[in-house]
């Protein structure tokens, strides 16, 4: 799905439409420290379906997020990577492990 023409007047829920599901988080989470492959990055997301993991790299790609590199070999091989913009989101995600962090050490008995 490409990039609406017009964005939601509230920045949070511009944000929320880009990355506001579990999977693409877990996607950029993944992604963060470098390239993988789908074999890769399914096993590390965990209980992600196949289908469910393509359609959110595609609508990731289509919004600027993610990079998909296929080298012309037998059998193909892809390679998802961030673009600068998903990159940018990394102050996100960092804050998320931290709160989430905070909230653990809190709740654990």
């Amino acid at each position: 799905m490409p990039i609406p023409k017009e964005l939601p007047a509230c920045p949070v829920e511009t944000t929320l439409m880009l990355i506001g599901d579990k999977w693409k988080v877990l996607i950029l989470r993944d992604l963060l420290p470098g390239k993988k492959r789908f074999g890769e990055l399914k096993k590390s997301i965990g209980n992600v379906s196949q289908k469910v993991l393509t359609a959110q790299l595609r609508d990731m790609e289509d919004k600027g997020l993610v990079n998909r590199k296929v080298y012309p070999v037998v059998p193909p091989k892809v390679e998802y990577s961030l673009t600068d913009l998903g990159y940018s989101l990394k102050p996100i995600l960092d804050a998320m492990w931290d709160w989430g962090s905070e909230y653990k050490n809190r709740n654990q008995g």
